[in-house]
């Protein structure tokens, strides 16, 4: 079982910035990610910076704690300019980074560089590019392939990752496609449950809903015989019903976390608190979570 947190990029770094990623070291925190966006959704028009240069700080500033994103997308990313900066962001940490990646969606970053917004097909197809060609270039010297959105022509990564055979992917996906991706190529899979649920739902009704979502992502792992067990199941909180509800006390976080915890997560992730915003929440209350949380499970 393991707890880490999402700090999204809204502070300047020597205004609480840096503070925020080392009080979650100090908290005990297994991974700190940052969501890798643009902009994004009510954030838009408040401060938000670049994921990959605050992450680089935080790798410079933390020394034991997991670092990663949760998660990067194609949306405005290549595959070839990504892996470098990766292979950089775990040179600097020292290995301590995790790669969240998924499909996108149609938020802002969809049609910041001018494109108009993918289809959901559109998704599915550049993620099914973009994913085995990051894995190559994260763990082949050169690399050359040409696909029909994403090439390279003798991209070299030279010296390649700290971790090896290369940084580990935690793909988010609950479709098909998305999770024959994970089964081949993730160390971890990602839900954030079924979005249909998040207004209208029961927690009855979505924990059922990631049961379906582990089942299918087991049998994607057969048809390729590989054993399911050896994915890490990552729970992004804050979409599913009462979203809240989970840093209300410390028993509602026990409550939620049991019941996901029995169903096969083994991590959860939680918003570090953000005031005036979708993600508010009593301090006192995340920081006591953080620290007795996971004792009061075992």
């Amino acid at each position: 079982m393991r707890l880490s947190t999402v700090i999204l990029p809204v502070r300047r770094w020597h205004d609480g910035g840096r503070d925020e990623w080392l009080r979650a070291e100090e908290l005990g925190f297994h991974t700190a990610y940052s969501y890798d966006h643009l902009s994004w959704r009510t954030f838009r028009d408040r401060p938000w910076f670049g994921a990959v240069p605050t992450l680089t700080a935080a790798a410079a500033a933390t020394t034991r704690m997991r670092l990663g994103t949760l998660v990067t997308s194609p949306n405005f990313r290549h595959p070839v300019t990504l892996a470098k900066e990766l292979i950089t962001l775990d040179d600097v940490s020292n290995g301590r980074i995790t790669l969240g990646i998924g499909a996108g969606g149609n938020g802002f970053d969809a049609t910041a560089l001018g494109q108009q917004a993918w289809t959901p097909r559109e998704r599915a197809d550049r993620f099914a590019e973009f994913v085995p060609l990051l894995d190559r270039l994260l763990t082949e010297d050169a690399v050359t392939s040409e696909g029909a959105v994403y090439s390279a022509v003798e991209a070299r990564n030279i010296p390649g990752c700290v971790q090896r055979p290369r940084l580990p992917f935690a793909v988010a996906a609950t479709g098909p496609r998305g999770l024959k991706l994970a089964a081949r190529h993730g160390q971890a899979w990602v839900t954030t449950g079924d979005p249909k649920l998040f207004e209208s739902g029961t927690p009855e009704q979505s924990v059922e809903a990631i049961r379906g979502q582990m089942k299918k992502l087991g049998e994607a792992c057969d048809d390729i015989g590989r054993d399911v067990d050896e994915l890490d199941k990552i729970l992004l909180t804050g979409f599913t019903p009462e979203p809240r509800r989970v840093l209300e006390s410390l028993d509602a976080f026990v409550d939620f976390a049991g019941r996901h915890f029995e169903l096969g997560v083994t991590e959860i992730v939680l918003h570090a608190p953000i005031p005036d915003s979708v993600f508010a929440a009593d301090r006192k209350v995340f920081e006591q979570i953080a620290v007795e949380g996971l004792a009061q499970l075992r």
